[in-house]
């Protein structure tokens, strides 16, 4: 795993599979030109013909994390000998020139942003059993390829796996046969190499993002967060960056980091934020005027929080907080934004009791929903702006989600090399939908509630082994921490893995509701991929 350092942050534990590429002045200290590092570096091995194209390598377009990976493997396979500086101008020049187009990494950004209890949409369940049952999904389809070298990836894998087709769910078939023919020909068809969408992508020119910019997001466990983003170019698609957060309950936290921006619209970037360092997998509109995407914590990418921001110079509501309203209660909410000026409207009889603040970048209210408020999803407007949905009213919860729904987490330490990955949980209240049944997809999502957690043996097998006794322990914020990596005596010297039930009960007036998701506790994690 490439780490990287400046007189500022030391960045990227061993542990953490994704490579983040800086700018500033390690970036003009490259050895070579992208096209001299190809050359000297990968034409040792991939030929290249009058026109200029490498074997597999021309034939390919992937992120910037695919790109990494295709590295890793030909030091892991292949020897290759390539240094820090190498990697990182490499990978620019890939993901810039053979990437992806946004509408092509979109249906799979929850991966690429490594949002914990991810369950993917297989939309194809072919492609699911031949591609997804080793790796995610998303690893194949945000990669194209034509259906030549869709083939010769399918000889790679064998070559590397040679009992891939003895695994479940490829002994009942015909699995070489099938794979070489069948599914390459939809792999060609479903992700192929040139596409409309990357043809008029490879057109565009990526803004410079230096300026100030508004903000606001949640970080699960901690809560809602707003304040200021400054970014100031320090090379081609590199850039310095300042935060300025406050949470909900008024505690700021600033920090600094560094990015650089791939294909005209992925930014990553690492940053030292308060006492923590973390990574930022974020999407740049095509204008350039807006972002949004996740950060996490470089040890443990279970542990982060999502992230929208806008140009202070372009008009926008951002978000509401708190985002739901409790008919009959006085709420002080904040609108944030960006150039926010004229008269607010929170919708149908939600009034405005009081002005605390008015301000180009927030208005800050005491609201209050009455009795005949229209239940349900609010635009919420200032001036000429407005967006739709942004506030919540509700008069009673309908029922409570422990969200993630399913989640793993993992044991560790114990002296050994690798800590324990926790497990973040929130209890999110939701409205009955116009069906008037809890539970079903057309209930509304009224935000996060306060809730007492605890977790409980998910069946009968766990039970058995306790193990709600061995599996680790949840704290006041929904924080669940693993035991140790055992072996563990008591358990006749097995480890603590677990499979649990996670409670969270939410006081509703004279209710109590509750809430159970799903947490497997398991194993380290000893490889991590760019791309699970």
């Amino acid at each position: 795993m490439i780490r990287y350092k400046n007189g500022m942050i030391g960045l990227l534990a061993a542990t953490v599979a994704v490579a983040w590429f800086w700018g500033g002045a390690a970036w003009a200290k490259a050895p070579a030109a992208p096209e001299t590092i190809l050359a000297e570096k990968c034409g040792s091995c991939h030929d290249r013909d009058a026109a200029g194209h490498y074997a597999r390598i021309s034939v390919v377009r992937k992120t910037p994390e695919g790109w990494e990976g295709s590295i890793r493997r030909m030091r892991q396979w292949h020897g290759l000998i390539l240094g820090e500086a190498e990697e990182r101008v490499l990978v620019k020049y890939l993901a810039d020139t053979q990437g992806l187009a946004p509408e092509e990494a979109a249906p799979h950004r929850a991966v690429i942003e490594r949002r914990p209890g991810t369950v993917e949409a297989i939309d194809d369940a072919e492609l699911g059993v031949y591609c997804g049952r080793c790796h995610t999904y998303a690893r194949a389809a945000l990669q194209r390829r034509d259906t030549d070298d869709w083939v010769k990836h399918i000889h790679t894998h064998l070559g590397q796996w040679p009992t891939l087709e003895y695994h479940a769910s490829a002994r009942d078939r015909e699995w070489w046969k099938i794979a070489t023919t069948e599914v390459a020909a939809k792999l060609g068809a479903k992700w192929p190499l040139v596409t409309e969408a990357w043809t008029r992508w490879q057109s565009h020119r990526a803004a410079d993002l230096s300026g100030r910019w508004r903000l606001a997001g949640h970080r699960p466990g901690r809560g809602d967060y707003q304040g200021h983003l400054d970014i100031k170019r320090t090379g081609i698609d590199a850039y310095a960056v300042s935060y300025t957060l406050t949470y909900a309950d008024g505690a700021t936290i600033v920090g600094a980091g560094r990015s650089v921006v791939y294909t005209g619209y992925e930014w990553r970037g690492s940053a030292a934020l308060g006492n923590e360092t973390l990574h930022e997998v974020y999407r740049i509109a095509e204008d350039g005027n807006s972002l949004d995407g996740r950060w996490f914590l470089d040890h443990d990418s279970a542990i982060g929080g999502d992230i929208k921001a806008v140009r202070e110079t372009v008009p926008a509501v951002l978000a509401v907080q708190p985002a739901a309203l409790k008919t009959g209660r006085a709420e002080t909410v904040t609108i944030i934004g960006a150039k926010l000026d004229g008269a607010l409207d929170l919708g149908p009889g939600v009034v405005v009791e009081k002005t605390l603040a008015h301000a180009a970048d927030h208005i800050t209210v005491v609201a209050r929903a009455s009795k005949d408020a229209v239940i349900g999803p609010h635009a919420v407007a200032v001036g000429g702006l407005s967006a739709a949905g942004a506030l919540v009213v509700y008069d009673k919860v309908g029922s409570v989600r422990v969200e993630p729904a399913l989640n793993i987490a993992r044991v560790g330490a114990n002296g050994g090399p690798l800590p324990v990955a926790p497990s973040q949980f929130e209890a999110v209240g939701y409205l009955d939908g116009p069906d008037g049944k809890a539970g079903t997809a057309d209930d509304i999502r009224i935000g996060v509630l306060p809730a007492r957690w605890s977790t409980r043996d998910f069946d009968k097998e766990a039970e058995e082994a306790e193990d709600a006794h061995f599996g680790g322990r949840i704290g006041r914020t929904g924080l669940f921490i693993p035991a140790g990596a055992g072996p563990n005596p008591a358990r006749k010297g097995t480890n603590n893995a677990a499979n649990l039930a996670v409670v969270a009960q939410v006081t509703d007036g004279e209710r109590t509701l509750e809430g159970l998701g799903h947490l497997i506790v398991t194993l380290q994690r000893w490889n991590d991929a760019p791309i699970r």
